[in-house]
């Protein structure tokens, strides 16, 4: 029986909520109002702010690309690091590989 009396608390509730409302009694009287001064705008303000929005979409799309530019240098200057600091340690070792020859070749002479 539970069941069956919160289903039909429940209905009650939808219909309550469903039901046919009049407007209140200035709701087209403020819409018409805003829809006028909405309409009021001339088209050189249209324009204006259509231009605007442009102007600052194209900054932000500017900033993002050079925001990446900047990241992909970094890791150029990062990745040629990397190399010269390999190149560095590839030196030094046959540095002492050419060392030990030297030396091997004096002994065995």
């Amino acid at each position: 029986m539970d069941d069956l009396e919160s289903m039909a608390e429940f209905e009650r509730e939808l219909q309550t909520a469903l039901a046919r409302r009049p407007a209140p009694p200035h709701l087209k009287r403020k819409i018409m109002e805003r829809r006028r001064q909405h309409a009021g705008r001339s088209p050189r303000m249209i324009w204006m702010e259509r231009l605007a929005a442009s102007l600052i979409l194209a900054a932000v799309f500017g900033g993002a690309a050079f925001w990446r530019h900047q990241v992909e240098q970094r890791r150029g200057e990062e990745a040629t690091q990397q190399v010269f600091t390999a190149l560095r340690i590839a030196n030094h070792a046959l540095e002492q590989m050419n060392a030990q020859l030297a030396e091997h070749n004096r002994d065995a002479q």
